[in-house]
């Protein structure tokens, strides 16, 4: 049986379980390729800290080059994460002739052009599918199994950290501080998780996403996004009382409008399929025309999942699928032969809107606000209104909740500018999409 060697830059989390994957399966992956892949370098920083992945000590090296320039190695996997590094290695990789395995969504985000258009120069693959949505075989679904598919809308969570985060705060009452704090503790969260709870990770995601569904490049400048960070206990609690949990969601809508991407938290209707995945899982629904809708579920990150699509993507690359298929959808070209899709301007795009307002309590405020709704063409759907608490004096400040029928987001905006200058509401309004 042919081997193959390859080289893989990084033994942190996602590199430790390729990595025990490829020394402790490799007949089983032998079989699977077709070759006896042979691991023949591991990059690191530090060659005397010590591993966990048994039998590794011998291939350390603190030198990419050692890997990237070596003839006999045909590919190079990535798992080291960041931009500058990452991409400075994957382009010297595919110049030196090896193909590339990488789990970088801020790098394919961010630089995916000119990383495929290196490939294409080289004729060299280069597979992604750990990227997004850690073992969810989202990437293969849509470049291959949906292909025959003009797909209309992808609503996903793909944050496992979030998501843990908001079911804490759905489920166990937690405030966004104890339930990130709690996520740290269990090792779901980083020390410093601000690219995770500010919306910028599922952005990247979502822009790799938009590329493969769509054909478009987008960077995440061009998304708009908000996170769970400034997120409040109490929308999560009222978001229950109207029959909704709360959820980071990656959205784009394909319209006669245009295409519309978003990242929010966003308000999704109990038992529906997206509301019940909890914890640090992900879920990807996407809606194709031929297909309807179809639903991936899995774990979103961690050491084994991600590892699995890394190892998946390695084989696709042996047994020579991956070549082809990069060559066939031709990712992030501008000669891709995919209609120019336009964004959908903010008065063209329509959703019910959950909204939350501090007024003072006195006859008449309800109206005023819905007054200000109605001169934007906003519907009002159902409000919450508790009775302030026993201690709190006429025209104390209390919440008022409002859920919306459909409306456009250029007339919600116009109207909450308007309703924030109102002498009755003390506090900046608060606004969630909604998903039904």
């Amino acid at each position: 049986m042919r081997r193959v060697a390859v080289g893989l830059l990084g033994l942190g989390t996602v590199g430790g379980g390729v990595a025990r994957l490829l020394l402790g399966e490799a007949d089983r992956i032998a079989r699977r390729a077709g070759k006896r892949i042979e691991l023949k370098g591991v990059l690191v920083r530090d060659r005397a800290k010590p591993r966990s992945v048994e039998g590794v000590s011998d291939l350390l090296t603190t030198d990419p080059h050692r890997l990237i320039d070596d003839p006999s190695i045909e590919v190079i996997i990535e798992t080291i994460g960041g931009t500058d590094r990452a991409l400075e290695w994957i382009l010297a990789a595919l110049s030196a002739g090896k193909h590339v395995v990488t789990a970088n969504k801020a790098v394919l985000a961010e630089h995916g052009g000119l990383i495929f258009n290196e490939a294409r120069r080289f004729g060299r693959a280069v597979a992604f599918e750990g990227a997004v949505g850690g073992g969810i075989p989202i990437i293969q679904a849509l470049g291959v199994a949906l292909a025959a598919n003009e797909i209309r809308s992808i609503s996903a969570i793909l944050n496992g950290t979030c998501n843990f985060i908001l079911t804490s705060m759905d489920q166990g009452g937690l405030t966004y501080s104890s339930a990130l704090a709690e996520a740290q503790a269990r090792g779901y969260a980083e020390s410093d998780p601000t690219l995770d709870v500010d919306g910028t990770d599922t952005a990247h995601k979502l822009a790799i996403l938009a590329q493969l569904a769509f054909g478009v490049n987008v960077t995440i400048d061009q998304i708009p996004r908000g996170g769970i960070d400034r997120l409040q206990a109490a929308d999560v609690r009222y978001a229950a009382e109207l029959g909704y949990t709360v959820k980071l969601l990656a959205l784009a809508r394909l319209s006669a409008a245009g295409l519309t991407l978003r990242v929010a938290p966003t308000l999704v209707r109990r038992g529906t399929p997206l509301a019940e995945v909890g914890g640090a899982f992900n879920a990807i629904r996407v809606f194709g025309d031929a297909v309807g809708e179809t639903l991936f579920y899995g774990r979103g990150a961690g050491m084994l999942p991600t590892a699995s699509a890394v190892v998946g993507d390695l084989i696709d690359v042996v047994v020579g699928r991956a070549e082809l298929t990069s060559n066939i959808l031709n990712l992030w070209s501008s000669d891709r032969g995919v209609p120019a899709l336009r964004p959908a301007r903010p008065d063209e795009v329509r959703s019910r809107y959950y909204l939350r307002f501090t007024i003072v309590d006195r006859p008449g405020v309800l109206a005023r606000l819905a007054h200000v709704l109605g001169d934007h063409a906003i519907s009002i759907a159902s409000v919450i209104q508790h009775d302030p608490g026993e201690n709190d004096g006429p025209g104390s400040p209390v919440p008022l909740v409002i859920m919306t029928h459909q409306a456009t987001e250029a007339g919600v905006v116009a109207a909450l500018d308007h309703i924030d200058t109102l002498d009755v509401v003390y506090a900046p309004s608060v606004r969630l999409g909604v998903e039904e």
